[in-house]
């Protein structure tokens, strides 16, 4: 097997092993589905949906509908944790769920008519051809959603319900601001990139001039207020969850957001003097007045 190929595999196997001990650390405050804790269900329900989706996706080697079967993941684990949970009777759970909801739907059809009017999404032109990689790649999607939603999923299927309170207030607040941010952010960089005359061109007005990836610092500081909103409810190794906007920020910031398209943007602008003063003068991720 050459580099890749068990790369693909440890990937694979770290995210079975990474979503067992999570589910574990929330099994004792589970409600149950006969022997088996709901959280562990769910776990599965991740990752399958996404190996299922994988199977066409390697057959006709398409990319397109990776995002829309993230956002049929987050949706499809969140209703059976709010059915199966029993979350009607728990504000808090209803909440949570809520904000999760509204987020999936918001940004996946926007990813999805992104892509759409795109054509392809160049992160997958070296994968998708490599069954290995492209099968880490969907196991990884699953491995995503179920980790980003676990403070969400611990409150929504917990047997120990926790009234409304000022955590729920603060997180609120906190996933308002993070998600107006990100809502802004994608949609003046979709306005700018429509304009004929930015053909080529990086954005660097509104939002974009305070941080280099102002939605993704939308999306850090939203998943942070759901966190915030679980806290109270949050028991023993349930406490594990907090890893939920910590895997965030690794993800967005370390893995496939920030370095990925700061390394394309370099390949593209890197050189002009118009990109490198932007590049030194703005925040990389937290929005921040620019350098004098």
């Amino acid at each position: 097997m050459n580099k890749i190929t068990i790369r693909s595999i440890v990937i694979v196997v770290f995210t079975l092993i990474l979503t067992a001990l999570i589910s574990k650390a929330n099994s004792e405050y589970s409600v149950k589905l006969g022997e088996v804790s709901l959280y562990l269900v769910l776990g599965c329900v991740a990752i399958l949906v996404n190996w299922l989706a994988f199977i066409p996706a390697y057959k006709f080697q398409t990319e397109h509908y990776y995002d829309l079967t993230g956002s049929i993941t987050y949706l499809t684990v969140l209703v059976l944790a709010f059915v199966f949970g029993n979350a009607i009777n728990d504000p808090r759970a209803m909440l949570v769920t809520a904000l999760a909801a509204i987020w999936t739907i918001r940004l996946g059809s926007f990813l999805f008519l992104r892509i759409k009017k795109a054509g392809s999404d160049t992160r997958f032109d070296e994968i998708k051809p490599v069954f290995s990689r492209f099968f880490a790649a969907w196991t990884l999607q699953g491995l995503w959603v179920f980790i980003t939603l676990a403070a969400a999923l611990a409150v929504i299927t917990s047997t120990k319900r926790v009234p409304l309170d000022i955590f729920a207030a603060v997180g609120f607040l906190v996933w308002l601001i993070g998600f107006g941010i990100e809502v802004v952010a994608d949609n003046q960089k979709t306005q700018f990139k429509k304009n004929p005359e930015n053909k080529g061109r990086f954005i660097s007005t509104g939002l974009w001039a305070y941080s280099r990836h102002p939605n993704y610092f939308g999306e850090i500081t939203l998943w942070t207020g759901v966190f915030i909103i679980c806290i109270p409810a949050l028991q023993g190794w349930q406490w594990a969850t907090i890893i939920s906007p910590i895997f965030v920020y690794l993800l967005l910031t370390k893995m496939s957001g920030v370095n990925m398209l700061e390394e394309i943007a370099d390949k593209r602008w890197g050189g002009q003097e118009d990109y490198e003063a932007y590049k030194a003068r703005t925040s990389v991720l937290v929005l921040k007045p620019m350098k004098k």
